[in-house]
């Protein structure tokens, strides 16, 4: 029963920023982990940045510096700044949260968005 949802995706020219935003909702324990993959049409899909619980991040090196990922616990969100943004960035970005449920046993799992479109213009 718990639920992701993505926002923030759209069109926009290199050079310009977009900032994504992905909620948790449902009977929720606890979000551990957070983070954002991108998928480009015939590729894998690729970890962006991540988050951990502690507050540690981690990006791909072709984001490094332009993007940033937070989180607000509060609102079992996770958000991804991206700045200075290229068309190479173009892709469909996923948002992933590792929660653990209690109701009615304890479980742990990986949550996904539905996928929000990134397109970056030249």
């Amino acid at each position: 029963q718990v639920q992701l949802v993505e926002s923030g995706g759209g069109l926009v020219q290199a050079g310009g920023s977009l900032r994504l935003s992905c909620a948790a909702s449902g009977s929720i324990y606890r979000v551990n982990d957070m983070g954002w993959y991108r998928q480009a049409p015939g590729n894998q899909r690729d970890l962006v940045a991540r988050i951990t619980s502690g507050g540690t991040t981690n990006y791909a090196d072709s984001v490094k510096g332009r993007f940033t990922i937070s989180r607000d616990n509060a609102k079992n969100t996770v958000s991804l700044q991206m700045n200075s943004l290229k068309p190479e960035d173009s892709a469909i970005y996923f948002c992933k949260q590792v929660i653990t449920t209690i109701a009615p046993l304890m479980r742990v799992n990986d949550y996904w968005g539905q996928g929000t479109q990134v397109t970056v213009s030249s």
